[in-house]
């Protein structure tokens, strides 16, 4: 068994392996970095924010990044029910110091009725106003502002002619011509999955609906498909780790991402593996996940994790990883490769504590955010404020701890892979 010692001076080596292939189109976030997202109630649900957390700490385990989610139920361009726009970008964003911050707001202000451009013209002019305070109280933020999501005008019918979402998406040209015009980073969170549905509905129309079940807020297979847009739009890489074994020569013909060693071939075929990444956790047991995800290029763009094992004798073979049982699979389809992300291993596993310890630390801030400070904010005195600043202090220490817990349940482990034959 190697040492401690051994494994960290692969780590090493592996983290400048992953820097120098990262240089070719490099992700968008970097170490210090703290992402606010900012929007209405579909931020609020806070999965398709959590979805994009968990991929960054699972594929970047070393990147240090915070988030922050300060999305608001029926929040339009001018503000809502957290206050006025201005009260809610001085609390909820300016008071984080944001190096990135990603804005989507539209659903609420198009009012769920046909174009109208009165309506419309209090969209433009409210987002103006939200640029114009970005560029005057935080400067060198980078923003990616984001199309509004799609309204369900697909598995169910358009409830007047021509469908709210094609309101949504003229809503969207808005906001991409006012990324462009000042520089901005731009994701559209609509049309890859009005694509899905498409594709869903006809491969199962019941189904389908679930994906956005009340038409505007999407289940966590609609949110996934949302992430993934706003990480290809930050140039998120599709590779985890990709492995290439020569079983008859006993060679690594490609190692990326991780580092194989102790590879030995006498029958069976045994190596270990210390990755630099984890695979994104999706739950292709939920029926609406599996179908959403198929519809899309979520599997092709963000999790890819081939193992391909060449030169083997003709059979099948048992996957073993960490003793665990993987797979049966035959030496012609291992030879052509497998993708261990859609696998249940170790790493996948490793991966969904990732996840729980995401939605346990944003559920901690939240209550702090909308149940303590928010709430208590019109008090004043200085008691009072004393005694809120340190129940404020306790929340923030509760989730500092379930982020360290967070990092610390990402980081890759050694893993010892084993090929038996199994007939």
């Amino acid at each position: 068994m190697k040492s401690t010692h051994s494994f960290l001076a692969l780590s090493a080596v592996l983290a400048l392996a992953n820097t120098c292939h990262a240089a070719d189109k490099p992700f968008q976030l970097n170490s210090g970095d703290r992402v606010v997202f900012y929007g209405d109630s579909i931020t609020d649900q806070r999965l398709y924010t959590t979805f994009t957390e968990t991929f960054v700490v699972t594929r970047f385990p070393e990147m240090q990044v915070d988030f922050v989610h300060s999305g608001w139920g029926g929040d339009r361009v001018s503000g809502g029910g957290g206050g006025g726009i201005d009260q809610r970008l001085s609390r909820d964003v300016f008071a984080y110091h944001p190096t990135v911050l990603t804005i989507m707001l539209g659903m609420n202000d198009a009012s769920y009725r046909p174009f109208d451009a009165v309506v419309y013209a209090q969209y433009t002019n409210g987002y103006q106003h939200i640029a114009d305070s970005l560029r005057r109280n935080s400067p060198s933020t980078r923003i990616t502002l984001i199309e509004p999501s799609p309204f369900d005008d697909v598995t169910q019918p358009p409830k007047f002619e021509g469908g709210y979402n094609q309101v949504l998406v003229r809503y969207g040209a808005y906001v991409k011509d006012l990324a462009a015009r000042q520089g901005l980073g731009l994701a559209d969170l609509n049309t890859a999955v009005v694509t899905a549905l498409e594709k869903a509905r006809a491969t199962d129309a019941e189904k389908a609906k679930k994906i956005i079940p009340d038409r505007v807020h999407p289940g966590p297979a609609g949110h996934l498909l949302m992430a993934a847009e706003l990480l290809k739009a930050w140039n998120a890489p599709s590779t985890v780790t990709a492995v290439e074994i020569n079983a008859a020569d006993k060679s690594v013909n490609r190692q990326t991402s991780t580092l194989v060693t102790d590879l030995k071939v006498d029958g069976s075929v045994v190596w270990t593996q210390l990755d630099r990444a984890l695979p994104m956790p999706v739950d292709l047991n939920d029926e609406v996940t599996a179908l959403a995800v198929g519809a899309s290029d979520f599997i092709e763009s963000l999790d890819q994790q081939p193992l391909k094992v060449t030169g083997l004798k003709p059979g099948k073979y048992k996957l073993q990883i960490d003793g665990e049982a993987v797979g049966d699979f035959t030496h012609e389809k291992l030879a052509a490769g497998i993708n261990l992300a859609l696998l249940k291993t170790p790493m996948t596993q490793q991966a969904r504590e990732v996840h729980k310890l995401t939605l346990q630390h944003n559920t901690v801030h939240f209550e702090a955010w909308r149940d303590i400070q928010v709430r208590l904010e019109r008090h004043t005195g200085t008691k009072f404020a004393l005694a809120t600043s340190a129940v404020l202090d306790a929340y923030k220490e509760e989730e500092n701890s379930l982020i360290r817990k967070q990092r610390a349940a990402a980081k890759p482990l050694p893993r010892r892979y084993e090929l038996v034959p199994s007939n």
